[in-house]
């Protein structure tokens, strides 16, 4: 399992991340691109890992499914 404290980033952190909207973002969540956490109040973040991991342009790793 992976550890809890790994960093999680908000979509407007991983929008300047990639120079695109936050809702360019939200909407890679939606189809798959990214996979996402929610928050206890709805809000979508993001595996610091996995967004440097498509920064470097790894594959997308899917280990869970993403709460929509």
């Amino acid at each position: 399992m992976e550890s809890t404290s790994e960093r999680l980033l908000t979509p407007g952190e991983v929008a300047a991340l990639f120079r695109v909207d936050p809702k360019t973002v939200t909407r890679w969540a939606a189809a798959g691109r990214i996979s996402s956490i929610r928050t206890p109040g709805g809000h979508r973040r993001f595996r610091e890992s996995e967004v440097h991991a498509l920064l470097r342009g790894d594959e997308p790793v899917a280990e869970h499914s993403a709460v929509r």
